[in-house]
């Protein structure tokens, strides 16, 4: 693969040298068998802790272009493997950004890989639209009292914590909301169903019943959920891209490999001035997308308080060029491009979600546009 990128001057030495350690650890423990994708991601949790790469997921400072590279790492070899790290660190985001030092002591499980975590945000009647969350938290003596519903959780079933979202009321709409910390052990939260989508993940439809949690459940302030939420995203958006690019760049290299070793009309593919193309719009798109990934991941590490525009572009060109790329590689493989258990049929299913979840293609639009004519508006355009 062209390691080119990391010549940028967005990194450091360190990340190049984390590179390098994952790229061996993992040609060598990756992919795994998805035959149970339960255990599957149980074991993959396990390991990437194991092997020391969940210490990056959480805690004091979150380097947000170490999680790029190991997202774009572990993507490239295994999409299941960037799931199962991505929700390690999704998952404890508000607790790493805003838990209470008993809060944050769960992460030293969930860093080991002793401990699943789990994002608990969307409603069957609230995805993007965050503020008509539903599910409820009223305060019962010192504690809290939950009651809602939660669907698409990523680690529904398998996690043994999560991070609920619910409504106190301390105002109308985004503003009265609060997140708390809720083991999966806990009287009253119940797994209704597991989803099944195309790309095989660990999916959960929750209902809680009279949940009843203590005082100390609370992440951060009540009413400052929202806050939470969106600071989360901020941070670990632009990982969304670069799970998206290693999609991308594998589809590349799958295509490369393709066009150089097939001949058609009695020469290689990849003499033909129509694949050339194909190839130069591929590699075009990889590199404008990891231009845009690193850039938000850089900015962050910077110091920049919020990445709202530079997270939201990095996410949409991301995961849509990707989308392209792998398309165009299913095409240049011809029909066994379509057969199940292809390299690139198998990229063709995992990138579909990506386009989608945490704040899809449309909204993320709507997130720039917003920025964009802020700051027009503002006096800075």
């Amino acid at each position: 693969m062209d390691r080119s990128f990391l010549d940028w001057p967005f990194f450091e030495d360190r990340h190049r040298e984390l590179w390098g350690a994952l790229e061996t650890w993992a040609q060598g423990a990756l992919p795994v068998d998805h035959g149970d994708v339960d255990a599957a991601c149980q074991g993959l949790v396990r390991d990437l802790g194991k092997a020391g790469w969940l210490r990056h997921s959480g805690g004091d400072a979150l380097d947000i272009r170490s999680l790029c590279l190991i997202r774009e790492t572990l993507a490239r070899h295994d999409g299941l493997a960037d799931f199962a790290f991505a929700m390690q660190g999704l998952g404890m985001g508000a607790v790493s950004l805003f838990g209470s030092p008993m809060q944050r002591a769960w992460l030293d499980l969930t860093r080991a890989g002793e401990a699943i975590s789990a994002f608990a945000l969307t409603e069957p009647g609230s995805g993007s639209d965050v503020a008509r969350i539903a599910t409820t938290a009223r305060r019962e003596g010192d504690g809290w009292v939950l009651d809602g519903e939660k669907t698409y959780i990523s680690n529904g079933g398998i996690a043994d914590l999560y991070v609920i979202f619910a409504r106190t009321g301390e105002a109308p709409g985004a503003k009265g909301l609060s997140a708390f910390l809720l083991p999966a052990q806990t009287s009253g939260l119940q797994v209704v169903s597991r989803i099944d989508v195309m790309a095989p993940h660990p999916l959960a439809h929750l209902r809680l019943r009279d949940v009843s949690l203590p005082g100390n459940a609370l992440i951060g302030t009540a009413g400052g959920g929202f806050r939470v939420a969106m600071t989360v995203l901020d941070h670990f958006r632009p990982t969304v891209g670069a799970a998206a690019l290693g999609f991308a760049r594998r589809a590349l290299d799958e295509s490369l490999a393709r066009v150089t070793e097939r001949r058609l009309f009695g020469a290689p593919m990849a003499d033909l001035q129509m694949v050339q193309g194909h190839l130069a719009d591929m590699a075009l798109k990889v590199d404008a997308a990891a231009l845009l990934v690193y850039r938000a991941a850089w900015t962050k590490d910077m110091g920049a308080t919020r990445i709202t525009r530079e997270a939201a572009m990095a996410k949409l060109y991301a995961t849509e060029a990707a989308q392209q790329v792998i398309d165009q590689a299913v095409q240049l493989w011809g029909g066994d491009g379509v057969r199940v258990g292809s390299a690139v049929e198998s990229l063709y299913r995992e990138i579909r979600a990506l386009r989608i979840y945490e704040g899809a293609s449309d909204v993320q639009k709507l997130v720039i546009a917003r920025t964009v004519l802020g700051g027009f508006q503002g006096g800075e355009g």
